[in-house]
């Protein structure tokens, strides 16, 4: 007989936050990444069990925590900006009130921000969240307090994150952590450590939970979540180390996929983000087989050069990438793919750029994220690699290959005209309170009129027409989903 829900998680303990006798408020501010996003609310969810309610105030915090981003140095800018807010609003508010900064800046940065420039109280790494209340000690007892060991097995699949500025309709559930791809420009496995898989079963228990309070999408996350590889515990790398059974037992991304949208089979569920070279072929079989499993990948390329994509120690090809995009528009041919892209990469010449612009062409993807290349301290490019791409020339290739997405992203989006999307209404329409909005399948925008229809309901709507953003239409009638 197959077993209930309730049954499948039977064992599966989370922490649940007790609010009511909390006396201590803290504010917390995320940057960068999803992954942070979702780290904030297991910060959330810990020191809810140690006396602390959230405040959307930072005057009235009695701790304060920035969840940060080292990807480029940018983000770190604007950290080092808010820190400076922070410091001010102790000095002439509250005096009482703990600075602490959390994420992979403060994994890089430790040293300096407590002995140096002694801006903070704590720095806490990724993998140091259930550390929180003994650090928090160490500041009430007058001492500097620091954790960022990197940890093999830490997932924190025990926790149940509080859900921070949400909707109350699509939320995010982390599955794996850390990344083992050491592509050249980025920080992650310094800062995040290798990659380890949570457990099945307790992802399910956190997606019945969502459920349960109503929530109608989730998106499983993860730096590679195409890795996922839960084998009884431990590092991907071991997992030729593991015994028979644990071989034979072991679940991998596409058949983690399948579990939730069988055992969910009323949620959306998306996931992010997908490396090319782990992207296998079974995992857009269980996209194209399940309504409820978004159409949409996220699939960062960084570059359409091969030479490029070999000094970047990305372990594709253009031509390999290619094919995969080819694949997975045979299986999905409904699938919107979106790119990760980077300008200026060191060494990178005008031809370089071109096959960039080309593979655009080529693809003609609905989305991108888009940046110049910002050297990171420690990683093997900033060690090995001089930053040689004069910053007006990187700009310049930056601002083409953003044009060119713009006319993409407008051509996609017309090719929705005329047709009837399913979209999971998430809040008002920023342009008019007359008009919800809400994402499709593929995660383009849809904006339509509110008539009788509520927050959290999916609805089908027929395009009449679209921006190169946006996609404008009408509902039609519910979803068989509702």
């Amino acid at each position: 007989m197959e077993k209930t829900i309730d049954e499948q998680i039977q064992g599966t303990k989370f922490q649940f936050p007790s609010k009511e006798s909390n006396t201590k408020k803290v504010y917390i501010e995320s940057y960068g990444c999803a992954m942070n996003f979702s780290d904030s609310e297991i910060v959330a969810s810990i020191l809810s069990n140690n006396g602390y309610n959230t405040t959307e105030s930072m005057d009235e915090a009695d701790l304060v925590l920035v969840n940060t981003c080292s990807i480029r140095d940018k983000a770190e800018q604007t950290v080092r900006k808010r820190l400076e807010k922070y410091n001010a609003v102790k000095r002439t508010v509250n005096p009482r009130m703990k600075v602490g900064v959390l994420g992979c800046m403060a994994e890089r940065l430790k040293n300096q921000f407590l002995e140096e420039e002694k801006i903070v109280d704590l720095v806490v790494g990724p993998d140091a969240y259930k550390d929180l209340p003994n650090l928090l000690q160490e500041v009430e007892d007058g001492r500097d307090a620091i954790n960022v060991v990197l940890s093999k097995e830490e997932t924190y699949g025990d926790i149940s994150p509080v859900r921070l500025h949400t909707n109350g309709v699509s939320a995010f559930v982390s599955i794996t952590r850390g990344c083992d791809n050491m592509c050249t420009f980025c920080v992650v496995p310094f800062t995040r450590g290798r990659e380890r898989s949570r457990e099945p079963q307790s992802i399910l228990a956190e997606i019945k939970q969502l459920w349960d309070t109503g929530y109608k999408e989730i998106t499983l996350l993860g730096q590679n979540v195409d890795s996922y590889l839960w084998y009884g515990g431990g590092l991907k790398k071991d997992f030729e180390k593991a015994s028979d059974m644990q071989k034979a037992t072991a679940v991998t991304f596409d058949q983690l996929l399948e579990l939730v949208a069988t055992t969910f089979p009323k949620m959306r569920i998306r996931f992010s983000t997908s490396n090319p070279q782990d992207m296998h072929e079974p995992v857009l079989h269980v996209i194209a087989k399940y309504a409820n499993v978004c159409k949409h990948i996220h699939l960062p390329v960084q570059s359409g050069s091969d030479r490029i994509l070999k000094e970047m120690n990305r372990l594709h090809t253009r031509e390999e990438y290619l094919a995969l995009i080819a694949k997975i528009y045979q299986i999905i041919p409904d699938c919107s793919i979106t790119q990760d892209l980077i300008a200026g990469f060191p060494t990178e010449t005008e031809a370089d750029h071109q096959d960039t612009l080309a593979l655009m062409e080529e693809v003609k993807y609905s989305f991108g994220y888009m940046y110049a290349y910002s050297e990171r301290p420690g990683t093997l490019a900033g060690r090995k690699m001089e930053d040689d791409v004069p910053e007006e020339t990187k700009l310049r290739r930056l601002q083409e290959i953003v044009d060119l997405q713009r006319t993409h992203s407008a051509y996609r989006t017309q090719d929705f005209v005329g047709k009837t999307v399913e979209v999971l209404i998430e809040k008002e329409s920023k342009k008019s309170t007359a008009d919800w909005a809400g994402r499709s399948s593929q995660n383009l925008v849809v904006v339509f009129p509110k008539e009788s229809y509520r927050v959290g309901e999916f609805v089908n709507v027929q395009i009449t027409h679209c921006t190169s953003g946006t996609l404008i239409g009408k509902a039609v009638d519910y979803s068989s989903m509702n």
